[in-house]
């Protein structure tokens, strides 16, 4: 972890901003609806949330002997499903919106770098009234890698021309941590997202919060103490 003077910050969307678990586990059974599978607990589906939309649909299907050409059809089903029901159920969390107008006006440049297929992310960031919110946006096939890799966050910075040193990821999985971590910026967490099941304090972030104002709250200590 690094004291350096904190100017950027790297959220991350599923989990983090956004509670898109009821939605994304309505696309995944109309996929395999469409493949005559019967359905799964959506708690079920939201444990594989959060290294992408091919890795959710493998995961997904792990209960069949489909080969690779089936298995990337299905994900072709399954995007086409998440597109008619992307925001119908999905919500921010509690405290996001004000909490991400007061980091702005603190002068933090924000980003977001997501796992999910970057198709998606205009209309989400239209229905929470996002689009001007954040500095960089990168879905998980903008770049070559996604997260756990650090090049999108290494990306971010290279592009807003903000050392790694003054940035921080934010994030509710070890694949956040992970690739935080790496990149060798500061990581904090929130225990209230996807996590494939494990406590986020397995991986050990420089901090872990209940809510966002908490996060906010320990942003503005941070800045007052490299005043």
């Amino acid at each position: 972890m690094t004291t350096s003077a904190k100017r950027l910050i790297i959220f991350d969307l599923d989990g983090t901003l956004i509670d898109s678990a009821i939605d994304l586990a309505t696309a995944t059974n109309r996929m395999r609806q469409r493949l005559n599978l019967p359905p799964i607990a959506p708690a079920i589906i939201t444990s594989w949330v959060g290294n992408g939309s091919y890795k959710l649909t493998e995961r997904a299907l792990a209960d069949t002997n489909f080969n690779n050409q089936q298995i990337h059809h299905a994900h072709e089903l399954f995007l086409a499903e998440y597109a008619l029901c992307l925001t119908e159920q999905t919500t921010c969390y509690q405290g996001v919106q004000e909490g991400l107008k007061t980091l702005a006006n603190l002068g933090i440049t924000l980003a977001l770098c997501t796992n999910k297929p970057a198709r998606y992310l205009p209309t989400i960031l239209a229905k929470f009234g996002w689009q001007h919110t954040f500095a960089g946006v990168l879905g998980g096939d903008d770049l070559p890698t996604k997260k756990p890799d650090p090049a999108p966050l290494l990306h971010l910075c290279q592009t807003l021309q903000i050392p790694v040193a003054q940035s921080i990821m934010v994030g509710d999985s070890k694949n956040d941590i992970i690739a935080g971590r790496a990149a060798g910026m500061m990581t904090l967490a929130f225990d209230y997202g996807y996590n494939h099941g494990e406590p986020i304090q397995l991986s050990k972030p420089d901090a872990i919060f209940g809510n966002f104002a908490e996060l906010v709250a320990y942003v503005e200590d941070l800045l007052t103490k490299t005043v």
